[in-house]
């Protein structure tokens, strides 16, 4: 099945279309991410996760601007934002009774003028989870699903810390995260595939049709994202507690992104023919085999 894409007309043509990217994790989100961030007008921050909570305590009743402010300033996430409070505090406006897309645009546009950049964007993996929600309180939501071979995710999903243990488990949550986006994509205005192997073989065409999708001109300067990479992983480097579970050291988190620091590095695509194992890779082929085969990739069985 070809890559399916919903490009109607915004619905808020007065405010810039802002990239959403979204995926399965270990799916090259980041890359993307860094690659359209080193654009001269668009800023996107670290990973948020806190949309959700924030679009119930922005509910336009009595308290929300205050509820707003300390959900967002004391998230655990906060510190890789480079924010002060005030910052947040001074975008949002006077009344009381804040709303949810008044209060998401608050964060968003803090952070962009932060960097200096006049256009916001998001980069939340899991929120391929709520792109209907999140379509229908910021209409100028634009959503890049980066899809990447399911047996390269279960590989790097299985060698960090928070991800499943188990290959079977990775593929059953690769199955689940992407055949729901494909399911919601026709009731959204706005939505794009991009394949993480088209990304890194040649980067170009893949980040001008993301720039297309958002209304922004491309810049040779994108791709050349790794200069500044360094720089830009360097907010979350610290210790972080994921929720309840387990704490990722600071040095844990640097590796699992130090490759985004060089050019994409087109032989470590199918690393994981060699690097699983093959009762591993049956497994995996046995849950994900047709979706494997509805969205192009070949079987290791048939090669």
């Amino acid at each position: 099945m070809a890559p399916l894409s919903r490009l109607r007309p915004t619905a808020d043509g007065a405010r810039p279309p802002a990239p959403f990217i979204v995926g399965v994790p270990r799916s090259g989100t980041t890359l993307l991410r860094l690659m359209l961030d080193a654009h001269s007008q668009l800023a996107i921050p670290p990973e948020t996760h806190f949309l959700p909570k924030l679009f119930k305590a922005a509910d336009g009743l009595p308290g929300a601007r205050q509820r707003v402010l300390e959900l967002v300033t004391t998230h655990r996430r906060w510190p890789d934002f480079e924010l002060e409070a005030a910052e947040l505090e001074a975008r949002m406006p006077a009344a009381d009774a804040i709303d949810a897309a008044t209060a998401a645009r608050a964060f968003y546009e803090a952070y962009a003028a932060r960097r200096g950049k006049p256009r916001w964007g998001e980069k939340t993996p899991q929120y391929v989870k709520t792109m209907g929600k999140i379509a229908s309180i910021l209409p100028e939501a634009r959503f890049v699903h980066l899809i990447r071979d399911g047996r390269a995710v279960a590989l790097s999903l299985t060698e960090v810390s928070w991800g499943p243990e188990t290959i079977t488990e990775a593929a059953e949550l690769w199955v689940e995260l992407i055949a729901s986006a494909r399911r919601k994509a026709p009731r959204l205005p706005h939505y794009i595939e991009l394949r993480y192997e088209d990304l890194v073989a040649d980067p170009e065409p893949v980040v001008r049709q993301a720039c297309e999708l958002i209304d922004l001109d491309f810049e040779p300067a994108m791709l050349d994202y790794h200069g500044a990479a360094g720089e830009r992983m360097s907010a979350t480097a610290r210790d972080f507690q994921i929720g309840g579970g387990p704490q990722v050291s600071a040095a844990e988190r640097a590796r699992q992104h130090a490759l985004v620091s060089a050019p994409p590095q087109a032989a470590r695509v199918e690393r994981w023919r060699e690097a699983l194992a093959p009762a591993d890779l049956a497994g995996f082929e046995a849950i994900a085999g047709p979706l494997l085969d509805e969205l192009g990739y070949e079987r290791a069985a048939s090669s």
